[in-house]
């Protein structure tokens, strides 16, 4: 345990943090308690965080004095690359990622290929990254930070020119525009090579009518039958099963907090008696391949009420034809080899496998 009035957010500068993610920690952490710890690294000036910012400032709102915290024994520049692994699953965002390679290009002095080489990338790509976080407007990064635009936003915006990026971010701000209408509004104003018409066009779309709007009525969306809306929910699930399964693999619940453990046990332990209700609604189609959703299919049994498949060429065999129809092809292992060349290999085989009496015999 460790107290949070004592931690430093250096690397909180590399991240961004949401509001609403800000407020779901705040309720979990209400609700469940604590289920990560903290992970931090010491500094000459103190214990400084590399993740829990959003649970830090969480416990903070809620008057907390204590977290658990583990201590790695890193230095800054392998700090930064942590902060980065820790993410690895969920991923940052560009701008993040352009945060953290500025970071280590201008306060720790490491050349382009070597931070490509320590965080696996290409240096094309850390060459990129930088390019962005430099090419943006600090304003706009600003206006990122609070929560005004969003981080792919940015990134369309970084496009333009410098002198025109903070007239677009006030435009998506004001419009309250989104990421392809962003976009949208780049292309436009790219288009005009002319400063001054460009300008102008910023301004307008400030007032203006809305980006990618064209007039006329909006064209109707396709309605769905049941069957679809069956088909797109069949295939969701299968692919979150899947998903389940895989960080299941991966990641047993014995290395999480005994907490954390037992609330994800308790949450897999209730989605039982659901998955089999769904099982059982439809008896005659087992489809599903993950835990409780068909096992015995994926193992190779057949769905219930199935006839074998014997069983069915017999009953597709017999069954009375109408004129003009095709019989059924019997399996190969069962028609009778009746060819010449058939013949003779199965008297040389049977030569093979005599005796020399039958041989003597035979003469």
């Amino acid at each position: 345990m460790v107290e949070i009035a004592a931690l430093g957010e250096r690397l909180s500068a590399l991240r961004l943090c949401e509001t609403e993610a800000l407020a779901t920690m705040r309720r979990s952490l209400e609700q469940h308690g604590q289920l990560a710890a903290l992970t931090l690294f010491t500094e000459p000036s103190g214990l400084e965080i590399i993740d829990g910012f959003k649970r830090v400032r969480a416990a903070r709102a809620l008057g907390w004095t204590m977290l658990l915290a583990r201590t790695d024994d890193i230095g800054s520049v392998e700090a930064k690359l942590r902060l980065r692994e820790l993410h690895d699953r969920r991923g940052l965002t560009e701008l993040e990622e352009a945060w953290l390679v500025r970071s280590l290009y201008r306060e720790d002095r490491l050349s382009q290929p070597e931070i490509a080489r320590r965080m696996n990338r290409h240096k094309s790509w850390v060459w990129r990254r930088l390019m962005l976080v430099e090419a943006l407007d600090p304003l706009v990064q600003t206006d990122v930070r609070l929560g005004l635009i969003a981080p792919r936003a940015a990134v369309a915006v970084s496009r333009l020119p410098r002198g025109n990026q903070q007239a677009a971010s006030a435009v998506v701000t004001r419009r309250g525009l989104t990421v392809r209408q962003t976009e949208a509004l780049v292309d436009e104003a790219l288009s005009q090579h002319d400063l001054g018409a460009r300008e102008a066009l910023l301004v307008r779309r400030l007032d203006g009518p809305s980006i990618g709007s064209p007039p006329g009525p909006r064209p109707a969306r396709v309605t769905r039958s049941d069957a679809d809306w069956m088909s797109l929910d069949i295939l969701r699930m299968r692919e979150i099963a899947a998903r389940l399964e895989a960080r299941l693999l991966s990641t047993p619940l014995e290395v999480f907090a005994p907490a954390a453990a037992e609330l994800l046990r308790d949450a897999l332990v209730r989605l039982v008696p659901v998955l089999r209700s769904t099982r059982s609604s439809s008896p005659s189609r087992a489809t599903w391949r993950h835990g409780d959703l068909g096992v015995a299919l994926a193992r190779g049994a057949r769905a219930p009420g199935r006839p074998p498949r014997e069983a069915g060429r017999a009953a597709a065999r017999d069954r009375p034809r109408a004129r003009g129809e095709p019989q059924p092809r019997t399996p190969k292992a069962a028609r009778p080899s009746t060819s010449r060349s058939h013949l003779v290999r199965g008297e040389h085989r049977a030569r093979r496998r005599s005796t020399p009496g039958d041989r003597a015999s035979r003469r």
